[in-house]
């Protein structure tokens, strides 16, 4: 590819399918990094705010992929990964990067690397630790696994959407590892949740629970912020979305009873995410979990 003043860009070219709300901001760290980027999303809308910070907005799938060495996809769930690819299969070359970094499971990483395989493409499972705001600021922990050499061609990704990132083996060991991180997440979430919950039953302002841990040992950045925002009532979604993190769940779930292993707290944490958003809350944050206690 050549730039305007004439001289050559030996960087590879970079797809992005998906520019929701971890993709939007992870496309914008890899164009500030000065990879040539592509993004195509089935809201055509949610992708054209990008051209203005110098990507190229495409109409399809195929057109999205044609000629990128690495193609991310940024989704929801493992449908939506088989749908997109499915869709730019015409424009994809033998040995094409997949760099896959939605969170779709152990079952999920299984059926897209057997996609990619008969796409010819060589598949890399490396889903992000972090929500908006990281994406926005370049500051996701990215979780790598895949082929050595895969890993290398994609470490420019790396290093522009990410503030560290983690290698591990075989591709499908990051996706188990984003699990079981997510595991600890639910568990504060749903810890704070039922603390605030017990400290109200109890006659107490439950306010006073996170002024009692409050930099202590106990306390943490994330049950202050989604201690405070549960107890404002504003579930507003700024970071993940309820029924999103229901999806994960689920996940979860289904990983750990494939092992015969046992997550209870999980288990009590989808069944009150399940409940909020039948509630109405699936659209909102997911400490509107507090709603359904």
């Amino acid at each position: 590819m050549w730039t305007e003043d004439g001289h050559v860009n030996d960087q590879h070219t970079v797809a992005l399918l998906g520019t929701g709300t971890m993709g939007a901001g992870m496309a914008r760290n890899i164009l500030s990094a000065g990879l040539p980027l592509r993004v195509w999303n089935r809201t055509r809308s949610k992708a054209e705010p990008l051209a203005d910070a110098g990507a190229l907005v495409a109409g399809t799938a195929a057109e999205a992929v044609q000629g990128a060495d690495v193609v991310i996809t940024m989704l929801f769930d493992v449908d939506a990964v088989v749908a997109a690819l499915n869709e730019a299969r015409d424009g994809l070359a033998p040995g094409t990067v997949l760099l896959q970094q939605s969170t779709v499971g152990v079952e999920g990483t299984s059926t897209l690397e057997a996609l990619a395989q008969e796409l010819g493409m060589v598949f890399v499972d490396a889903p992000v630790l972090g929500t908006k705001k990281p994406a926005e600021d370049g500051a996701l922990v990215v979780l790598a696994s895949g082929p050595p050499d895969a890993l290398d061609l994609c470490a420019p990704v790396f290093e522009a959407i990410g503030s560290r990132t983690v290698r591990l083996g075989e591709a499908g060991e990051a996706s188990r590892l984003k699990l079981v991180t997510n595991s600890w997440v639910l568990t504060v979430l749903e810890g704070v949740a039922e603390a605030l919950t017990f400290a109200r039953c109890l006659d107490l302002d439950p306010a006073l629970f996170l002024e009692a841990v409050n930099g202590g040992a106990m306390d943490s950045p994330y049950v202050q912020l989604k201690g405070a925002a549960m107890l404002s009532g504003d579930f507003t979604p700024a970071a993940f979305g309820l029924d999103a993190a229901v999806k994960d769940a689920a996940l979860m779930l289904t990983a750990a009873r494939s092992v015969d292993g046992e997550v209870p707290i999980v288990e009590i944490a989808h069944r009150y995410l399940v409940a909020a958003s039948k509630a109405g809350h699936g659209d909102e944050d997911m400490t509107a979990i507090f709603t359904a206690h």
